[in-house]
């Protein structure tokens, strides 16, 4: 856990912005598949035991220590947490249902509230950081939590008698014990691979086949309406995974590859194939799991222009997070007009956006083809001060909505609408018909995103859509959420499932943008790690360098491969001097001075 500038939150898995790099370079290169003869859950495969078992406890040990020695022994999940049982009397570790709940917490306090003869009572108190799901997900909260426990002395050493249902794990010792992994599934629309963040502990032997067991048994509830699994029934894994050469033993420790075995496979068409291939080649190679990834079907090559093994940059065109996404570059707002940076220097487009002076923000598509701008129209109140123009590159810009305020657009990634909001609580599509040029206006339901206690409250000052399509990050009254994009059978959108990130910030966030399709960096006011990245479930909390910031920082606009932002003198990009000691700076971008510029990255 970390403390800065009064925040307390999570930070789990040294997940540093420049690890986060990282990972996507592992993607391009291999990765290997799990061994198991069918899809199992998270929980079903249990740690191999060591000859020895778990460490037991400490004879003749005092009740308090003996207390803290069950928190630490309770983060080993292996086989229904019987590290934690020796530490409980035997007939209550019998009907203790360590399945009820696993619950994070930072530095629990252990506070006695009793102690006489051969009897003891305590009370656990400390701040929840997070809770993990029986299947692996990690959810980031707030509140605390407080358990009775009662200890008596059984044959001369103490033990825990009496003590809620649930697992309790000091965030210590959970990042210790556990690491957090990414399964992919597929976005029902785009074919673009989503990921799935899971928590797991498990010896590295029996990762690859845990991961394909996860992968297999689905995706976590808040997104399976939103992907599809092509590993779900009934494709199955045949026999042992292997080393690629069909070694048994050690697969996806060192090099030697992945060998998986699919049955049921006959229907998948080439695509289809692809795609399941991109499931788990990124699943596994996301998990520093070498390839070459030797994939069978029934025995034979699951695509015969790969028979001697897939490597992740066969399967690149299913990730959003690829390289060549950006095609166009660095643009940025100067004196409220769209300009290109570019090796030569500051270049002014062509067409309305290029000859504007009133723009507010902007946000281009992927392809550079489309843009949509939000203007300062330079009415006086009441009338709406701002207007929403949609249009091509360097060509005429045509208004189609207007508000009091209107946020930041942000384009899907095949170009086909833009999404910002009006006013603060309305969440609006712009969507552009590639065929005719004609743009329409389309409500977002967002009846979901604002029910039940702890989901955002208006106004929303930000929303960006992923890259990948099925999630969108919004800053809402300060607070940043990640919520899951639904197409509804009529086709209208929704926005679902609102989870909190960066829970406990001191100030507020001002501006955000997609790093990687888990991965967010969010700039907020004041000047104390003013930039930081969060992950999608909240786990991963971890302040960006602020050398050569001057806050306040304005806007940060990120890619995987760049990341800007725009402080009170102008925009400046991240650095590294030395990635292996993460010597991490801001650089000034030239021609990109003063306090109103703003860095432009495609959607």
């Amino acid at each position: 856990m970390t403390k800065a500038g009064g925040d307390r939150l999570p930070r789990r898995g040294a997940a540093l912005p420049a690890a986060v790099l990282a990972c996507l370079l592992v993607l391009t290169g291999c990765a290997s598949l799990p061994e198991s003869s069918a899809p199992q859950a998270l929980g079903t495969i249990n740690r191999a035991p060591t000859s020895e078992g778990p460490t037991p406890p400490i004879p003749g040990r005092d009740p308090d220590l003996l207390l803290s020695d069950f928190l630490t022994a309770s983060a080993d999940p292996a086989n229904r947490h019987a590290a934690a049982r020796q530490y409980i009397a035997a007939d209550t570790a019998g009907s203790w249902n360590d399945e009820a709940s696993i619950t994070v917490v930072e530095r629990p306090d252990t506070l006695r509230e009793s102690r006489s003869g051969d009897r003891a009572s305590y009370v656990i108190r400390a701040r929840k950081v997070g809770e993990l799901a029986s299947d692996g997900a990690y959810r980031a909260v707030e509140g605390t939590l407080e358990n009775k426990i009662e200890m008596s002395k059984i044959d001369g050493e103490w033990r825990i008698t009496e003590l809620p249902d649930g697992v309790v794990i000091d965030s210590s010792a959970f990042d210790k014990s556990y690491r957090r992994y990414v399964l992919q599934y597929v976005d029902a629309s785009s074919s673009v691979l989503v990921p799935d963040p899971r928590w797991v502990s498990v010896p590295r032997a029996q990762l690859t086949e845990r991961l394909i067991g996860m992968l297999g048994a689905g995706p976590q509830s808040t997104i399976a309406p939103v992907v599809r699994n092509q590993l779900a029934p009934p494709i199955t894994v045949r026999g042992p995974i292997t080393k690629a050469n069909n070694e048994p033993g050690e697969v996806g420790i060192g090099i030697g590859g992945v060998r998986i075995d699919f049955g049921g496979v006959g229907a998948l068409g080439q695509r289809e194939r692809e795609l399941l291939a991109a499931q788990v080649v990124m699943t596994l190679a996301g998990a520093d799991i070498l390839g070459p990834y030797v994939l069978l079907a029934d025995g034979k090559p699951l695509d015969e222009r790969y028979a001697g093994g897939w490597s992740v940059a066969d399967l690149d065109q299913y990730s959003a997070s690829a390289p060549g996404q950006n095609r166009i570059g660095l643009h940025a707002l100067r004196d409220g007009t769209l300009v290109q940076v570019t090796p030569d220097g500051i270049v002014t487009p062509n067409g309305s956006f290029g000859d504007a002076t009133n723009l507010q923000s902007v946000g281009i598509s992927a392809d550079g083809q489309f843009v949509a701008a939000v203007a300062d129209t330079g009415r006086p109140a009441p009338e709406p001060g701002r207007t929403l123009l949609i249009g091509n590159y360097g060509a005429k810009a045509f208004a189609v909505a207007e508000g009091v305020s209107i946020a930041r657009p942000s384009w899907t990634t095949d170009g086909g609408a833009a999404w910002t909001v009006v006013d603060g609580d309305r969440v609006i599509r712009a969507v552009t018909d590639r065929a005719t040029g004609n743009v329409s206006v389309q409500d977002v339901d967002t009846a979901a995103l604002f029910e039940g206690s702890g989901s955002p409250r208006p106004p929303i000052s930000e929303i960006m859509v992923a890259r990948t399509g099925a999630r969108a990050a919004l800053i809402a009254d300060g607070k940043v959420y990640v919520a899951v994009i639904e197409r509804r059978p009529d086709g209208k959108y929704a926005l679902t499932s609102p989870l909190p990130l960066a829970l406990g910030l001191s100030s507020r966030a001002v501006s955000l943008s997609w790093v990687t399709g888990d991965t967010i960096m969010v700039a907020r006011e004041g000047n104390v790690d003013p930039v930081f990245t969060v992950s999608i479930d909240g786990s991963q909390f971890t302040p960006v360098t602020s050398q050569n910031l001057t806050p306040p920082v304005r806007v940060v606009t990120a890619a995987p491969a760049t990341q800007y932002v725009a402080d009170s003198r102008a925009v400046l990009q991240l650095q590294s001097a030395d990635p292996a000691r993460n010597d991490r700076y801001w650089r000034e971008v030239p021609g990109l001075t003063g306090e109103s510029v703003v860095p432009v990255l495609p959607s």
